[in-house]
């Protein structure tokens, strides 16, 4: 079975909308801020210097599904799995659960790349020891 990282948000006001509900572009914050804690919990980060190199993760495509609303001053959970691990891309899977009950899912699919600022990014393998940090949290059954 696949480890889930879990974290926790509580939803400020700046992240509702006029009706006090959560908005939905905030969902993408969240999963984005969810898969930098994972990462520092793994002991790197989204920019990790490599050498002469520069690596960082653009995001090549993200989605949000809804199942249900989260208002201001709710705390909500956020559980992180991966459903693929390319040679040169992950796509993560959220999960948003109020009171263990799920209300919404997003993916995102970001790329490993080299920053160079003299050119244009670049994609890069997964470094080994990341690829070997990340593994355990591949989940099969999420595979597409």
């Amino acid at each position: 079975m696949a480890e889930v990282f879990k974290t926790t948000k509580r939803v400020e006001f700046r992240d509702t909308d006029a009706a006090g509900i959560m908005h939905f572009s905030t969902y993408f914050t969240y999963m984005e801020e969810a898969e930098h804690e994972l990462l520092r919990s793994l002991g790197t980060s989204v920019i990790q210097h490599t050498g002469s190199e520069t690596l960082s993760w653009p995001r090549v495509a993200a989605t949000a599904e809804y199942q249900g609303a989260v208002h201001f001053e709710d705390l909500i959970e956020i559980e992180v799995r991966i459903s693929r691990l390319g040679t040169r891309s992950v796509t993560y899977q959220h999960t948003f659960l109020l009171d263990a009950e799920p209300i919404a899912s997003g993916t995102i699919t970001a790329v490993c790349c080299c920053i160079d600022p003299e050119q244009a990014l670049s994609s890069r393998d997964i470094p080994t020891q990341l690829r070997d940090q990340l593994t355990p949290y591949v989940d099969p059954t999420l595979a597409r």
